[in-house]
Protein backbone atom coordinates (compact mmCIF):
# COMPACT_ATOMS: atom_id res chain seq x y z
CA UNK A 1 0.00 0.00 0.00
CA UNK A 2 1.28 3.45 -0.96
CA UNK A 3 2.33 6.01 1.65
CA UNK A 4 0.42 9.29 1.62
CA UNK A 5 1.22 12.65 3.14
CA UNK A 6 -2.27 14.12 3.52
CA UNK A 7 -4.59 11.19 2.85
CA UNK A 8 -5.51 9.06 5.85
CA UNK A 9 -6.15 5.46 4.90
CA UNK A 10 -8.84 4.00 7.22
CA UNK A 11 -7.83 1.26 9.61
CA UNK A 12 -10.90 -0.78 8.69
CA UNK A 13 -12.07 -1.82 5.23
CA UNK A 14 -10.33 -3.46 2.30
CA UNK A 15 -9.13 -2.33 -1.09
CA UNK A 16 -11.02 -3.16 -4.25
CA UNK A 17 -8.84 -5.31 -6.49
CA UNK A 18 -8.80 -5.86 -10.25
CA UNK A 19 -8.24 -9.37 -11.60
CA UNK A 20 -8.45 -10.37 -15.27
CA UNK A 21 -10.22 -7.15 -16.15
CA UNK A 22 -12.87 -7.54 -13.43
CA UNK A 23 -13.29 -5.84 -10.08
CA UNK A 24 -13.13 -7.92 -6.93
CA UNK A 25 -15.21 -5.97 -4.41
CA UNK A 26 -15.04 -6.85 -0.69
CA UNK A 27 -18.05 -6.38 1.60
CA UNK A 28 -16.35 -3.41 3.28
CA UNK A 29 -14.61 -1.59 0.43
CA UNK A 30 -12.58 1.56 1.01
CA UNK A 31 -14.09 4.18 -1.33
CA UNK A 32 -12.22 7.47 -1.84
CA UNK A 33 -14.33 10.63 -2.10
CA UNK A 34 -13.70 14.27 -3.02
CA UNK A 35 -16.39 16.50 -1.56
CA UNK A 36 -15.96 19.18 -4.23
CA UNK A 37 -16.08 22.97 -4.27
CA UNK A 38 -19.04 25.31 -3.79
CA UNK A 39 -22.26 23.34 -3.36
CA UNK A 40 -20.15 20.18 -3.34
CA UNK A 41 -19.90 20.45 0.44
CA UNK A 42 -23.69 20.45 0.85
CA UNK A 43 -24.57 17.81 -1.70
CA UNK A 44 -21.80 15.48 -0.56
CA UNK A 45 -23.13 15.39 3.02
CA UNK A 46 -26.59 14.61 1.69
CA UNK A 47 -25.33 11.99 -0.73
CA UNK A 48 -23.22 10.27 1.91
CA UNK A 49 -26.28 9.85 4.12
CA UNK A 50 -28.34 8.38 1.29
CA UNK A 51 -25.62 5.98 0.12
CA UNK A 52 -24.81 4.71 3.61
CA UNK A 53 -28.50 4.27 4.45
CA UNK A 54 -29.17 2.34 1.25
CA UNK A 55 -26.33 -0.08 1.91
CA UNK A 56 -27.45 -0.63 5.49
CA UNK A 57 -31.10 -1.17 4.55
CA UNK A 58 -30.40 -3.29 1.46
CA UNK A 59 -27.87 -5.61 3.08
CA UNK A 60 -28.72 -5.51 6.78
CA UNK A 61 -25.17 -4.72 7.88
CA UNK A 62 -23.49 -7.38 5.72
CA UNK A 63 -21.94 -4.66 3.57
CA UNK A 64 -20.58 -1.24 4.44
CA UNK A 65 -18.71 1.56 2.68
CA UNK A 66 -15.55 2.76 4.40
CA UNK A 67 -14.93 6.31 3.18
CA UNK A 68 -11.51 7.84 2.58
CA UNK A 69 -11.24 11.56 1.81
CA UNK A 70 -9.04 12.78 -1.03
CA UNK A 71 -8.26 16.40 -1.85
CA UNK A 72 -8.80 18.37 -5.07
CA UNK A 73 -9.84 21.93 -5.81
CA UNK A 74 -10.14 24.72 -3.26
CA UNK A 75 -9.93 22.47 -0.19
CA UNK A 76 -6.83 20.81 -1.59
CA UNK A 77 -5.26 24.24 -2.04
CA UNK A 78 -5.89 25.01 1.62
CA UNK A 79 -4.78 21.62 2.96
CA UNK A 80 -1.88 20.75 0.65
CA UNK A 81 -0.95 23.93 -1.23
CA UNK A 82 -1.91 22.33 -4.57
CA UNK A 83 -5.22 22.20 -6.43
CA UNK A 84 -4.65 18.58 -7.46
CA UNK A 85 -2.02 16.74 -5.40
CA UNK A 86 -0.33 13.81 -7.07
CA UNK A 87 -1.29 11.60 -4.14
CA UNK A 88 -4.97 12.08 -4.97
CA UNK A 89 -4.39 10.48 -8.36
CA UNK A 90 -2.22 7.77 -6.81
CA UNK A 91 -4.92 6.91 -4.28
CA UNK A 92 -7.59 6.55 -6.98
CA UNK A 93 -5.26 4.23 -8.90
CA UNK A 94 -4.72 2.15 -5.78
CA UNK A 95 -8.33 1.96 -4.57
CA UNK A 96 -9.91 1.69 -8.08
CA UNK A 97 -13.27 3.44 -7.48
CA UNK A 98 -13.99 6.98 -6.28
CA UNK A 99 -16.83 9.51 -6.16
CA UNK A 100 -16.50 13.28 -6.36
CA UNK A 101 -18.49 16.48 -6.19
CA UNK A 102 -18.06 19.38 -8.66
CA UNK A 103 -14.73 21.20 -8.85
CA UNK A 104 -14.07 24.82 -9.82
CA UNK A 105 -12.86 25.38 -13.40
CA UNK A 106 -11.72 28.93 -14.34
CA UNK A 107 -12.93 30.30 -17.69
CA UNK A 108 -10.43 31.90 -20.06
CA UNK A 109 -7.45 31.85 -17.71
CA UNK A 110 -5.99 30.11 -14.66
CA UNK A 111 -5.40 26.40 -14.18
CA UNK A 112 -6.82 23.78 -16.52
CA UNK A 113 -10.03 21.97 -15.69
CA UNK A 114 -9.39 19.62 -12.78
CA UNK A 115 -12.13 17.33 -14.07
CA UNK A 116 -10.39 16.99 -17.43
CA UNK A 117 -7.00 16.59 -15.76
CA UNK A 118 -8.27 13.74 -13.57
CA UNK A 119 -9.81 11.97 -16.57
CA UNK A 120 -6.67 12.27 -18.66
CA UNK A 121 -4.17 11.48 -15.89
CA UNK A 122 -6.06 8.30 -14.97
CA UNK A 123 -6.96 7.42 -18.57
CA UNK A 124 -10.67 7.41 -17.77
CA UNK A 125 -11.49 7.34 -21.44
CA UNK A 126 -15.27 6.83 -21.30
CA UNK A 127 -17.60 9.42 -19.83
CA UNK A 128 -20.86 7.54 -19.33
CA UNK A 129 -24.04 9.62 -18.94
CA UNK A 130 -27.37 7.79 -18.54
CA UNK A 131 -30.29 10.01 -19.56
CA UNK A 132 -33.50 8.71 -17.97
CA UNK A 133 -36.65 10.44 -16.83
CA UNK A 134 -37.76 10.36 -13.19
CA UNK A 135 -41.58 10.60 -13.05
CA UNK A 136 -42.72 13.87 -11.57
CA UNK A 137 -39.70 15.98 -12.54
CA UNK A 138 -40.73 19.10 -14.52
CA UNK A 139 -39.57 18.89 -18.14
CA UNK A 140 -39.66 21.30 -21.12
CA UNK A 141 -40.70 18.51 -23.53
CA UNK A 142 -44.08 16.80 -23.97
CA UNK A 143 -42.94 13.21 -23.51
CA UNK A 144 -39.82 13.05 -21.33
CA UNK A 145 -40.72 9.45 -20.43
CA UNK A 146 -39.60 8.45 -23.93
CA UNK A 147 -36.02 9.46 -23.12
CA UNK A 148 -33.97 6.48 -21.94
CA UNK A 149 -30.50 6.21 -23.41
CA UNK A 150 -26.86 6.19 -22.34
CA UNK A 151 -24.20 8.44 -23.84
CA UNK A 152 -20.61 7.18 -24.10
CA UNK A 153 -18.44 10.26 -24.61
CA UNK A 154 -14.75 9.83 -25.43
CA UNK A 155 -12.95 11.50 -22.55
CA UNK A 156 -9.28 12.03 -23.39
CA UNK A 157 -8.93 13.35 -26.95
CA UNK A 158 -10.53 15.92 -29.28
CA UNK A 159 -10.20 19.59 -28.37
CA UNK A 160 -10.16 18.60 -24.70
CA UNK A 161 -6.60 17.32 -25.14
CA UNK A 162 -5.57 20.87 -24.21
CA UNK A 163 -3.34 21.38 -27.27
CA UNK A 164 -3.93 25.10 -27.70
CA UNK A 165 -1.87 28.26 -27.60
CA UNK A 166 -2.89 31.80 -26.74
CA UNK A 167 -2.97 34.55 -29.34
CA UNK A 168 0.35 36.35 -29.72
CA UNK A 169 2.48 33.80 -27.86
CA UNK A 170 5.71 32.55 -29.45
CA UNK A 171 4.22 29.05 -29.62
CA UNK A 172 1.14 30.23 -31.50
CA UNK A 173 3.26 32.22 -33.94
CA UNK A 174 5.61 29.27 -34.58
CA UNK A 175 2.71 26.91 -35.20
CA UNK A 176 1.04 29.31 -37.62
CA UNK A 177 4.34 29.86 -39.42
CA UNK A 178 4.85 26.11 -39.73
CA UNK A 179 1.36 25.62 -41.15
CA UNK A 180 1.93 28.48 -43.60
CA UNK A 181 5.38 27.37 -44.74
CA UNK A 182 4.78 23.61 -44.87
CA UNK A 183 1.11 23.34 -45.89
CA UNK A 184 0.17 26.74 -47.30
CA UNK A 185 -2.41 27.29 -44.57
CA UNK A 186 -3.06 30.94 -43.77
CA UNK A 187 -4.35 31.76 -40.28
CA UNK A 188 -5.12 35.30 -39.14
CA UNK A 189 -2.19 36.46 -36.97
CA UNK A 190 -4.48 37.56 -34.12
CA UNK A 191 -5.75 33.99 -33.63
CA UNK A 192 -5.44 31.57 -30.79
CA UNK A 193 -4.78 28.12 -32.26
CA UNK A 194 -5.53 24.58 -31.18
CA UNK A 195 -5.18 20.99 -32.40
CA UNK A 196 -7.97 18.40 -32.43
CA UNK A 197 -6.58 14.83 -32.20
CA UNK A 198 -8.88 11.82 -32.62
CA UNK A 199 -7.12 8.46 -32.79
CA UNK A 200 -8.11 5.02 -34.00
CA UNK A 201 -7.02 3.60 -30.64
CA UNK A 202 -9.10 6.05 -28.59
CA UNK A 203 -12.13 5.66 -30.83
CA UNK A 204 -12.16 1.88 -30.88
CA UNK A 205 -11.81 1.39 -27.14
CA UNK A 206 -14.71 3.79 -26.57
CA UNK A 207 -16.97 2.08 -29.12
CA UNK A 208 -15.96 -1.31 -27.71
CA UNK A 209 -17.12 -0.24 -24.24
CA UNK A 210 -20.38 1.12 -25.67
CA UNK A 211 -21.15 -2.14 -27.49
CA UNK A 212 -20.22 -4.19 -24.43
CA UNK A 213 -22.62 -2.08 -22.38
CA UNK A 214 -25.38 -2.64 -24.93
CA UNK A 215 -24.84 -6.41 -24.80
CA UNK A 216 -24.76 -6.52 -20.99
CA UNK A 217 -27.88 -4.37 -20.61
CA UNK A 218 -29.98 -5.77 -23.48
CA UNK A 219 -29.85 -2.53 -25.48
CA UNK A 220 -30.39 -3.02 -29.22
CA UNK A 221 -28.99 0.16 -30.83
CA UNK A 222 -25.57 1.82 -30.70
CA UNK A 223 -25.42 5.14 -32.56
CA UNK A 224 -22.15 6.84 -33.55
CA UNK A 225 -22.56 10.65 -33.43
CA UNK A 226 -20.05 12.75 -35.38
CA UNK A 227 -19.53 15.78 -37.62
CA UNK A 228 -17.69 13.75 -40.24
CA UNK A 229 -19.21 15.58 -43.18
CA UNK A 230 -17.05 18.60 -42.26
CA UNK A 231 -14.17 17.21 -40.14
CA UNK A 232 -13.57 14.22 -42.39
CA UNK A 233 -10.25 13.01 -41.01
CA UNK A 234 -11.06 13.34 -37.31
CA UNK A 235 -14.79 12.91 -36.73
CA UNK A 236 -15.27 11.18 -40.08
CA UNK A 237 -12.56 8.77 -39.01
CA UNK A 238 -14.35 8.28 -35.68
CA UNK A 239 -17.36 7.04 -37.63
CA UNK A 240 -15.27 4.77 -39.86
CA UNK A 241 -13.28 3.29 -36.98
CA UNK A 242 -16.47 2.70 -35.00
CA UNK A 243 -17.94 0.62 -37.80
CA UNK A 244 -14.63 -1.22 -38.22
CA UNK A 245 -14.52 -2.12 -34.53
CA UNK A 246 -18.04 -3.52 -34.64
CA UNK A 247 -17.22 -5.63 -37.71
CA UNK A 248 -13.87 -6.82 -36.34
CA UNK A 249 -14.83 -7.70 -32.75
CA UNK A 250 -18.62 -8.17 -32.74
CA UNK A 251 -19.48 -9.56 -36.21
CA UNK A 252 -21.92 -12.16 -34.88
CA UNK A 253 -24.08 -9.74 -32.92
CA UNK A 254 -24.00 -6.44 -34.87
CA UNK A 255 -25.62 -5.29 -38.10
CA UNK A 256 -25.44 -1.98 -39.96
CA UNK A 257 -28.37 0.19 -41.00
CA UNK A 258 -27.92 -0.86 -44.61
CA UNK A 259 -28.17 -4.52 -43.63
CA UNK A 260 -31.18 -3.72 -41.45
CA UNK A 261 -33.21 -2.50 -44.42
CA UNK A 262 -31.77 -4.67 -47.17
CA UNK A 263 -32.02 -7.96 -45.29
CA UNK A 264 -34.44 -7.50 -42.38
CA UNK A 265 -37.10 -5.02 -43.60
CA UNK A 266 -36.09 -2.46 -40.98
CA UNK A 267 -36.56 -4.76 -37.98
CA UNK A 268 -33.63 -5.60 -35.73
CA UNK A 269 -33.32 -9.42 -35.61
CA UNK A 270 -33.45 -11.12 -32.23
CA UNK A 271 -30.01 -11.25 -30.63
CA UNK A 272 -28.56 -8.50 -32.83
CA UNK A 273 -27.46 -4.92 -32.13
CA UNK A 274 -27.88 -2.21 -34.75
CA UNK A 275 -24.78 -0.04 -35.32
CA UNK A 276 -25.72 3.19 -37.08
CA UNK A 277 -24.54 6.79 -37.17
CA UNK A 278 -25.95 10.31 -37.17
CA UNK A 279 -24.38 13.67 -37.92
CA UNK A 280 -24.13 15.75 -34.75
CA UNK A 281 -26.32 18.70 -35.75
CA UNK A 282 -29.32 16.63 -36.85
CA UNK A 283 -28.84 14.45 -33.77
CA UNK A 284 -29.89 17.37 -31.58
CA UNK A 285 -33.20 17.45 -33.45
CA UNK A 286 -33.65 13.68 -33.37
CA UNK A 287 -33.20 13.33 -29.60
CA UNK A 288 -36.02 15.85 -29.23
CA UNK A 289 -38.39 14.54 -31.85
CA UNK A 290 -37.55 10.81 -31.98
CA UNK A 291 -35.88 9.90 -28.67
CA UNK A 292 -37.14 6.30 -28.69
CA UNK A 293 -34.81 5.59 -31.63
CA UNK A 294 -31.73 5.83 -29.41
CA UNK A 295 -30.46 3.50 -26.71
CA UNK A 296 -26.65 3.78 -26.57
CA UNK A 297 -24.79 6.72 -28.12
CA UNK A 298 -21.02 6.84 -28.75
CA UNK A 299 -19.45 10.19 -29.61
CA UNK A 300 -16.20 12.17 -29.58
CA UNK A 301 -15.47 14.40 -26.64
CA UNK A 302 -16.88 17.81 -27.59
CA UNK A 303 -20.05 16.49 -29.21
CA UNK A 304 -20.64 14.31 -26.16
CA UNK A 305 -20.27 17.26 -23.81
CA UNK A 306 -22.88 19.32 -25.65
CA UNK A 307 -25.21 16.43 -26.35
CA UNK A 308 -25.27 15.00 -22.83
CA UNK A 309 -26.18 18.35 -21.27
CA UNK A 310 -28.83 19.05 -23.92
CA UNK A 311 -30.37 15.62 -23.40
CA UNK A 312 -30.27 16.07 -19.63
CA UNK A 313 -32.44 19.17 -20.11
CA UNK A 314 -35.15 16.96 -21.60
CA UNK A 315 -35.48 15.03 -18.34
CA UNK A 316 -35.11 17.92 -15.92
CA UNK A 317 -31.60 19.36 -16.28
CA UNK A 318 -28.03 18.71 -15.22
CA UNK A 319 -29.06 19.11 -11.58
CA UNK A 320 -30.37 15.54 -11.72
CA UNK A 321 -27.87 14.15 -14.26
CA UNK A 322 -25.31 11.59 -13.01
CA UNK A 323 -22.01 10.68 -14.64
CA UNK A 324 -19.29 8.05 -14.58
CA UNK A 325 -15.74 8.28 -15.90
CA UNK A 326 -14.48 4.79 -16.65
CA UNK A 327 -11.19 3.25 -17.73
CA UNK A 328 -10.25 -0.38 -18.04
CA UNK A 329 -9.92 -0.79 -14.26
CA UNK A 330 -10.72 2.56 -12.67
CA UNK A 331 -14.01 4.39 -12.17
CA UNK A 332 -14.65 7.92 -10.91
CA UNK A 333 -18.29 8.88 -10.43
CA UNK A 334 -19.33 12.53 -10.36
CA UNK A 335 -22.13 15.03 -10.53
CA UNK A 336 -22.09 16.59 -13.98
CA UNK A 337 -23.07 20.13 -12.94
CA UNK A 338 -20.90 22.96 -11.70
CA UNK A 339 -20.08 24.35 -8.27
CA UNK A 340 -22.78 27.10 -8.15
CA UNK A 341 -20.80 29.14 -5.57
CA UNK A 342 -23.69 31.57 -4.95
CA UNK A 343 -25.65 28.66 -3.44
CA UNK A 344 -22.75 27.15 -1.48
CA UNK A 345 -23.09 26.41 2.23
CA UNK A 346 -26.78 27.38 2.24
CA UNK A 347 -28.14 23.84 2.43
CA UNK A 348 -30.39 24.49 -0.57
CA UNK A 349 -28.77 22.80 -3.60
CA UNK A 350 -30.23 19.70 -5.24
CA UNK A 351 -28.08 16.62 -4.45
CA UNK A 352 -29.87 14.33 -6.94
CA UNK A 353 -27.10 14.30 -9.57
CA UNK A 354 -24.50 13.20 -7.04
CA UNK A 355 -26.89 10.71 -5.41
CA UNK A 356 -27.57 9.12 -8.82
CA UNK A 357 -23.83 9.06 -9.50
CA UNK A 358 -23.60 6.98 -6.34
CA UNK A 359 -26.28 4.71 -7.83
CA UNK A 360 -24.08 4.25 -10.91
CA UNK A 361 -21.19 3.47 -8.57
CA UNK A 362 -23.20 0.80 -6.79
CA UNK A 363 -24.15 -0.78 -10.12
CA UNK A 364 -20.47 -0.72 -11.11
CA UNK A 365 -19.55 -2.42 -7.82
CA UNK A 366 -22.15 -5.12 -8.36
CA UNK A 367 -24.48 -3.89 -5.59
CA UNK A 368 -27.76 -3.63 -7.56
CA UNK A 369 -30.01 -3.97 -4.51
CA UNK A 370 -28.71 -0.73 -2.99
CA UNK A 371 -28.85 1.01 -6.38
CA UNK A 372 -32.46 -0.02 -6.97
CA UNK A 373 -33.50 1.03 -3.47
CA UNK A 374 -32.15 4.56 -4.00
CA UNK A 375 -33.73 4.91 -7.45
CA UNK A 376 -37.15 3.93 -6.19
CA UNK A 377 -36.94 6.00 -3.00
CA UNK A 378 -35.73 9.02 -4.96
CA UNK A 379 -38.58 8.71 -7.47
CA UNK A 380 -41.08 8.32 -4.63
CA UNK A 381 -39.78 11.48 -2.94
CA UNK A 382 -40.05 13.53 -6.13
CA UNK A 383 -43.55 12.23 -6.84
CA UNK A 384 -44.51 13.37 -3.33
CA UNK A 385 -43.34 16.83 -4.48
CA UNK A 386 -40.88 17.02 -1.58
CA UNK A 387 -38.02 18.66 -3.45
CA UNK A 388 -35.28 21.29 -3.26
CA UNK A 389 -35.87 24.87 -4.41
CA UNK A 390 -34.82 24.36 -8.05
CA UNK A 391 -37.65 21.88 -8.63
CA UNK A 392 -40.10 23.37 -6.11
CA UNK A 393 -40.33 26.61 -8.07
CA UNK A 394 -41.43 24.61 -11.13
CA UNK A 395 -43.93 22.29 -9.39
CA UNK A 396 -47.37 23.40 -8.27
CA UNK A 397 -48.09 22.41 -4.69
CA UNK A 398 -44.52 21.35 -3.93
CA UNK A 399 -43.01 21.28 -0.44
CA UNK A 400 -39.60 22.95 -0.60
CA UNK A 401 -36.91 21.09 1.34
CA UNK A 402 -33.36 21.96 2.26
CA UNK A 403 -30.59 19.77 0.88
CA UNK A 404 -30.27 17.84 4.12
CA UNK A 405 -34.06 17.49 4.47
CA UNK A 406 -34.35 16.10 0.95
CA UNK A 407 -31.73 13.47 1.73
CA UNK A 408 -33.61 12.50 4.88
CA UNK A 409 -36.85 12.25 2.90
CA UNK A 410 -35.19 9.86 0.44
CA UNK A 411 -33.95 7.73 3.35
CA UNK A 412 -37.44 7.65 4.88
CA UNK A 413 -38.89 6.53 1.56
CA UNK A 414 -36.48 3.60 1.44
CA UNK A 415 -38.50 2.06 4.23
CA UNK A 416 -41.69 2.57 2.21
CA UNK A 417 -40.05 0.91 -0.80
CA UNK A 418 -38.96 -2.07 1.29
CA UNK A 419 -42.42 -2.34 2.80
CA UNK A 420 -44.00 -2.37 -0.66
CA UNK A 421 -46.14 0.70 0.04
CA UNK A 422 -47.96 2.08 -3.03
CA UNK A 423 -46.33 5.02 -4.81
CA UNK A 424 -48.27 8.27 -4.24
Amino acid sequence: MAKYQHVRVPDEGERIQAQDGRLVVPDRPIIPFIEGDGIGRDIWRATKLVLESAVEKAYGGRKKIVWMELYAGEKAQRVTGEVLPQETLEAIREFKVAIKGPLTTPVGSGFRSLNVTIRQALDLYACVRPIRYIPGVPSPVKHPEQVDFVIFRENTEDVYAGLEWERGTPEAKRLMEFLRDEFGVQIRPDSGVGIKPISEFGTKRLVRKAIQYALQNKRRRVTLVHKGNIMKYTEGAFRQWGYELAAEEFPEVTITEAELWEEHDGRIPEGKILINDRIADIMFQHVLTRPKEFEVIATPNLNGDYLSDACAAQVGGVGIAPGANLGDELGVFEATHGTAPSHADKDEANPTALILSGVLMFEYLGWPEAARLIREALARTIQQKRVTYDLARLMEGATQLRTSEFAQAVVENMDAVLAGAPTP
